[in-house]
């Protein structure tokens, strides 16, 4: 006679473990997918273009790795994308320094800027977080504009130098860039997927979830929210600090609050809480841009109107409803 009570979870645990290597087959798939497609797309569309698109697709991603996964909604992370973009750029135009080097530069000022304003933001939560990330962020502007004997003020750092990658690889050409690009933006989606899967991901989402449950589990709440804080802000700095080198410039643009706004379009129109939302987001966002640019300021209406379509419609983003469509996690 079989015992019910013992094969009722044995048959549940099983069922279990089959959707997890399904979700898993899946995402490998994907992720095998994206990287075609990482291959094809300079010969498809104009390279510099899909870099634009890549940059941001990992300044998406970062964003949604703070919010999405820890569930803090930041309105200053302008600073962490603006702050690498002009130091990439300083340190490549004004110190000579190599191309890689210059990406880890900008990249390490981005997760110390971050380490600095997450100790002060962790301190208050809600809309009062968001309000100090903001404020902190337009400190930053503030500082870009009164000195522009090192940012170069409202014209920028311009003509910055490609330079050679490791002293070999020479960056002028923008199909060898594009390698450099694709490759930081994969390594970047592979190591938020990584978190967002690990251990920590998942107790990251726990606190987003039920914050007083957690900290009455016994974990250090404000630890967790300031790694993650200090991770989201490291990949922000990659992408401004490759946005740099891409573009041969740093500029206000880069630091202003109104690129906090596109990030949070770019995360909410992808869909919010998935992996791969953000990039969907920075791709639709990205190419409304440069495709309706002949529009003038009318391109931020025609954002607006497919931000509030997104709301009204399917407030899981794009990715979100397919995700919900096939019963997937994505």
């Amino acid at each position: 006679m079989v015992d019910t009570t013992t094969a009722a979870p044995s048959i549940l645990t099983s069922s279990t473990r089959e959707r997890e290597l399904q979700t898993a087959r899946l995402h490998r798939a994907i992720f095998v997918g994206i990287a075609i497609l990482l291959v094809v797309a300079p010969f498809v569309a104009y390279p510099v273009f899909v870099m634009k698109v890549l940059c941001f697709a990992l300044f998406a991603l970062a964003f949604n790795l703070l919010l999405g996964f820890g569930g803090l909604l930041s309105f200053g992370h302008a600073a962490f994308f603006g702050v690498a973009s002009y130091v990439s750029a300083y340190a490549a135009k004004e110190w000579q320094l190599s191309p890689e080097l210059s990406l880890v530069v900008g990249t390490a000022s981005a997760a110390t800027i971050g380490l600095l304003f997450g100790a002060i933001a962790i301190r208050r939560q809600g809309i009062y977080f968001a309000m100090i990330t903001l404020a902190l962020s337009q400190m930053l502007y503030f500082l870009a504009l009164q000195t522009p004997s090192i940012t170069g003020g409202e014209d920028g750092i311009q003509s910055v130098p490609r330079g050679h990658l490791f002293g070999i690889i020479d960056l002028s050409n923008d199909l060898v860039l594009y390698c450099v690009v694709a490759a930081i933006f994969f390594a970047g989606l592979l190591l938020v997927y990584r978190i967002v899967h690990s251990p920590f991901g998942q107790l990251c989402k726990a606190i987003r979830d039920n914050e007083p449950r957690a900290i009455s589990l016994g974990y250090h709440v404000d630890r967790y929210k300031l790694l993650i804080f200090v991770l989201s802000a490291t990949l922000a700095g990659a992408a401004g600090a490759t946005k740099a080198i891409v573009f041969q410039l740093a500029s206000l643009t880069d630091i202003h609050w109104s690129m906090s706004g596109e990030v949070v379009l770019m995360t909410l129109v992808g869909g919010l809480g998935t992996v791969l939302g953000p990039i969907a987001g920075a791709i639709t966002i990205v190419t409304m841009q440069n495709y309706l640019a002949p529009l003038g300021a009318w391109v931020t209406i025609a954002q607006g109107i497919v931000f509030v379509v997104c709301v009204l419609s399917f407030r899981e983003g794009l990715v979100g409803l397919v995700s919900k469509l096939i019963r997937k996690p994505l």
